[in-house]
């Protein structure tokens, strides 16, 4: 027979979470809004929603292919639309592209909605995650990393208008965030709160 630990930390399950509006993940490409954000939902027990993925199925093509097709400002067109359809649809963990939140018009409806939450993260840990990956159409140039900060020292001052911060480091694991992610949100009782 196994002995139980009576101080080991207890984890927290779904049901001892109430979440009162839908999360938004924000943040550069490569900040881990997908992978953060599944395990996020998974944690609290809710759906998890991603805007790009939803693009791409009502499309029925990638996001590079309708960046190269019909151009960004189609998409964020498009963008803006499946954004607002999921913020009235279901309450949830959604997690958007890293473009989603420039849009003054996506803020406003993620502020009226639901809670933005930025996953910040430095510019080489992006470039890690990034580097190797083809399926970034903005980073589709003569010097990526260049873009890369370009777009990153463009957008972090929109990003700091999040409502919540959680640390993306690239050292510290997935579950390890959602804690960090978990205690941000409960410092936002009309967001998150537990039982």
């Amino acid at each position: 027979m196994s002995e139980i630990k009576h101080n080991a930390p207890v984890a927290a399950t779904a049901q001892d979470y109430v979440l009162h509006k839908t999360v938004v993940m924000v943040g550069m490409m490569g900040a881990g809004k997908t992978a953060v954000g599944r395990a996020l939902a998974a944690r609290l027990g809710v759906p998890f929603l991603d805007s790009d993925a939803e693009i791409e199925s009502a499309a029925n093509m990638t996001i590079p292919e309708i960046f190269e097709r019909d151009g960004e400002p189609f998409f964020r067109q498009k963008e803006s639309q499946v954004i607002g359809r999921l913020l009235s649809e279901k309450r949830g963990i959604l997690s958007t592209g890293g473009g989603a939140f420039l849009s003054p018009e996506n803020r406003r409806m993620i502020s009226k909605q639901g809670a933005s939450l930025w996953l910040r993260a430095d510019l080489e840990v992006l470039w890690n995650r990034v580097r190797h990956k083809d399926t970034r159409p903005l980073l589709r140039t003569a010097n990526p990393h260049a873009t890369l900060r370009a777009l990153y020292e463009a957008r972090v001052p929109v990003y700091a208008e999040a409502d919540l911060i959680a640390e993306s480091d690239g050292e510290t694991s997935i579950e390890t965030m959602v804690d960090r992610v978990v205690a941000a949100l409960l410092t936002r009782p009309d967001v998150l709160e537990r039982k």
